[in-house]
This record gives structure tokens, sequence and C-alpha cells, in this order.
């Protein structure tokens, strides 16, 4: 076991890093990400470092070391980058992106239903007052949506 260790040079912490930032790619725990440096960071004592510090003892004692250091401040200085990104509340959600934009009736609405159109686009609409008659030309403004449906107001 000991002769795997002193083996131990610049490229294999080089590469544990790589894999290892290659799983957190895949898992996203970011604590492996943590440690990829840490063995980047190794490599780079080992190449650096001088002799009496870099044999395969002082190499895993940094490793060691680096890795509590740095999972450690990812746990804690760093932990706000752990959290989930929230998605853009309007993102894939085309009617949320309608609210508050201004719009012109196609043509009379019936029963408080009718069509409005919002830039280049046609889309089906509600009054929020049935008891507002719109007009075809009418400007309207967008007040929320129901699934493919605005519901909107007179301006």
């Amino acid at each position: 076991m000991e002769q795997i260790f002193t083996e131990l040079t610049v490229w294999h912490w080089l590469a544990l890093g790589l894999v290892l930032f290659g799983i957190e790619m895949m898992t996203g725990t970011f604590d492996l990400m943590m440690l990829s440096i840490a063995a980047w960071l190794t490599g780079a004592f080992a190449f650096f470092g001088p002799d009496t510090y870099t044999s395969w003892q002082g190499q895993l004692v940094f490793f060691g070391a680096a890795a509590f250091v740095l999972v450690a401040l990812g746990r804690t200085l760093f932990s706000g980058l752990r959290g989930t990104v929230e998605e853009h509340p309007t993102l894939n959600k085309r009617m949320a992106g309608l609210i508050g934009q201004r719009g012109q009736a196609t043509g009379d609405f019936s029963g408080g239903n009718g069509q409005i159109k919002v830039g280049d686009s046609v889309w089906g609409a509600e009054a929020a007052d049935r008891m507002i008659p719109i007009r075809a030309g009418d400007s309207v403004i967008v007040e929320g949506a129901r699934k493919t449906i605005a519901i909107v107001r007179k301006v």
C-alpha cells in the first residue's frame, strides 16, 4: 500500500481534482468542488513546495488540511453559493409575462370575453369588470392571467 503513495506526483493530484470536479458537475453537491480545489492545491504544493515537505506523507497531510479548511469554508462562509437558484418568475410562463402590458381589443367583448392584441400576438381575454363594455379598438391593460386567458381592464 505504501508503494502506491510513494509514487504520488503532481499529475495524480491534477487528475484526482478533474475526476472530483466532473463528479461535482453531475451531482451539484458543492463539497466535491472544494475537494477538487484541495487536490489542485495539493498538486501545486507538490510541484512548488520544498522537497523536505513534499513527500507522500506531506502531500496527504496538505490535502487533508486543505480539504478540511475548504469544506468548512464552503459550508459557512460560502454557504450562499449552495442554495438553489430560482428561475425567473415569468420564464416559460408566457401569460405571466403579459401582466402589466398594454394592448388593444381586436373586437367587441361578448359576455365579458373577447380577444386582445399585445405586440404582434392576439390573445384570448376576459374582462376583469364585466360591467364596463370593451369595444374594438379600446386600449386595455393586462391585470392577470388564467391558463391561456388574459384578464384585462379598459384603460
